[in-house]
């Protein structure tokens, strides 16, 4: 990231800001940063901000003012920890998504900067949209202080003149969303997400976790016009709505985890794909029409969509900048395009656009050159068989960044196999080991009690069992054998579960290596296609 300069608003701005709020008549003092920092970047690819110095995450597009806005969260949490630590809102401008030429606000707004009634933190997705009065609506989840709800996140509104602010609360009273007001709810209240009509009229849509409401707003972009209306007819949803209208037909983007391995979303049900459906109102029925955006490289998924300048564009969050994972994300944007050739029109797939892969380098491990198939296939949708050769090793891994086999009856033993197009040179393995129980356990994940490796014998058409040393299983590093060359087509590493006697727990890898006896180029293989449990030649 390049710093060209640090923009400070004068005290005379503030002092117009606050005469601004009681023009407006809305209680409360207007809230906005005296020196709100901004930074002129220039981004050559995706995601924008790509340096790890601030994570961006849940955008949320705008067009205005002839320039195109991504007002995004940030997060903050430390390597290795899986929470959404979020403490405030940043803000990305351009004139030309394509120009990677952006303005950068880092410290946009807090939540308990504009909302007196909201805890710090937990500056969740959020959206700021133009009204009818063409002033800026700021509709953002935050936890509402001292709130006796179940669940206590609630949904507030600010309003300013511009994009970038001053914002005052436009409901200084509380949120205008939550379990107890208007009308009581048992959802989590968060991603808001609202379109004005071409008539004007207001609807908001909001939700997460399978659960979805509507509902029309009064012309105050406050206060519920009817009751809400609970959706279906999305299959999949699981959060992050995002409804805009294209050609009089209401479109409705969301992250879906409809999950198997035969889903046209998702293998792993913690990884969401960007789903779609249409309809012909506001407030539905909506129907579905399919995937526009595929998995990411973190498990969250959260689609912006807007027009500029007669072309489409959708931001979405990844874990690829440096030190990005699933609680470090950075926002992204490409272009989205249309098949206007069937009515409604559908969205066509986007292909994801990213940085150029580092040159690659010499390496041991053929397994990125290896495809995949375990005992347990298809392979419960917690996990993900990807994970064996994905060359990630992660701190503190969640379920799909590991091969697993959990399951309510555990066998003595599983297995997992590499299959290469041709037979290659093996003189070593490491395998990297997770487990939430210790060695001895007859339950849950936990190391196995012993492992091996066999190789496929072409000349005898059978696995045959490779002598080695095989050490203990360990979690938190790597565990390692050396054996006499073998060559062969393919590789099967086999583990005894670990057992109280009773019953078995499970085993689950993050990464096996199988290892050349020099270094090499390795060119990755087609993970979606399974090897063969016998060692079938590959097609």
């Amino acid at each position: 990231m390049h710093l060209v300069r640090i923009t400070t608003l004068s005290k005379a701005w503030f002092s117009r800001a606050s005469l601004l709020g009681t023009l407006l008549g809305l209680g409360g003092p207007v809230m906005a940063n005296s020196a709100l920092e901004a930074r002129q970047v220039t981004s050559a690819s995706n995601p924008i901000l790509s340096d790890g110095q601030d994570y961006t995450t849940d955008p949320a597009t705008l067009v205005a003012n002839g320039k195109f806005y991504i007002l995004t969260g940030r997060d903050t949490a430390e390597s290795g920890v899986n929470d959404f630590v979020m403490p405030e809102w940043q803000m990305l401008v351009t004139d030309d998504p394509k120009s990677g030429r952006w303005t950068h606000y880092p410290h946009f707004l807090k939540p308990d900067e504009v909302f007196k009634w909201a805890t710090p933190g937990r500056a969740y997705a959020a959206q700021i949209v133009q009204g009818p009065d063409k002033r800026f609506y700021f509709y953002a989840p935050v936890m509402q202080e001292g709130s006796t709800n179940k669940d206590g996140f609630a949904i507030g509104v600010a309003v300013s003149d511009s994009p970038t602010g001053p914002w005052v609360d436009a409901h200084p009273s509380g949120p205008v969303v939550s379990q107890s007001y208007p009308v009581k709810n048992d959802i989590q209240n968060i991603d808001p997400t609202v379109l004005i009509d071409d008539d004007g009229r207001i609807y908001m849509y909001w939700g997460t976790f399978g659960r979805l409401k509507g509902v029309e707003l009064e012309r105050d972009m406050v206060t519920f016009k009817g009751t809400p209306v609970d959706v279906t007819g999305l299959k999949g949803f699981f959060e992050a709505p995002w409804i805009f209208k294209r050609k009089g037909v209401y479109y409705m983007a969301y992250a879906g985890n409809t999950a198997g391995p035969d889903s046209e979303c998702t293998e792993a049900v913690y990884y969401a794909c960007i789903a779609y459906g249409t309809a012909t109102s506001p407030l539905g029925p909506w129907t579905y029409r399919g995937v526009l955006l595929d998995p990411v490289s973190s498990t969250t998924s959260h689609p912006g969509i807007s027009e500029f300048k007669g072309k489409w564009y959708v931001a979405y969050h990844t874990a690829d900048a440096k030190g990005g994972g699933h609680f470090r994300r950075s926002v992204a944007v490409d272009e989205l395009s249309w098949d206007d050739s069937v009515n409604p029109p559908l969205i066509e797939k986007v292909e994801q656009t990213r940085a150029a892969a580092p040159v690659p380098q010499p390496q041991r491990n053929l397994a990125p050159a290896a495809r995949v198939v375990a005992s347990n296939s298809p392979v419960p949708v917690q996990y993900w068989i990807r994970a064996l050769n994905d060359g990630k090793v992660r701190q503190a891994p969640l379920p799909p960044d590991t091969w697993g086999t959990w399951s309510p009856n555990n066998p003595k033993q599983q297995w997992v196999v590499y299959q290469w197009e041709q037979p290659l040179k093996v003189n070593g393995t490491r395998l990297y080991f997770w487990a939430d129980q210790p060695a001895g356990s007859g339950i849950g994940v936990a190391p196995p009690k012993a492992w091996h490796l066999e190789y496929w014998s072409d000349a005898d058409k059978d696995w045959k069992v490779i002598t080695a040393s095989y050490p203990q299983a360990v979690t938190g590093a790597w565990t390692e054998a050396s054996f006499d060359t073998v060559s062969t087509r393919c590789l099967k590493a086999v583990f005894d579960a670990s057992t109280d006697g009773k019953t078995n727990a499970a085993v689950a890898v993050q990464e096996w290596e199988a290892l050349y006896p020099k270094a090499v180029l390795v060119e990755a293989a087609d993970t979606k296609v399974p090897a063969s449990p016998i060692c079938v030649p590959l097609e």
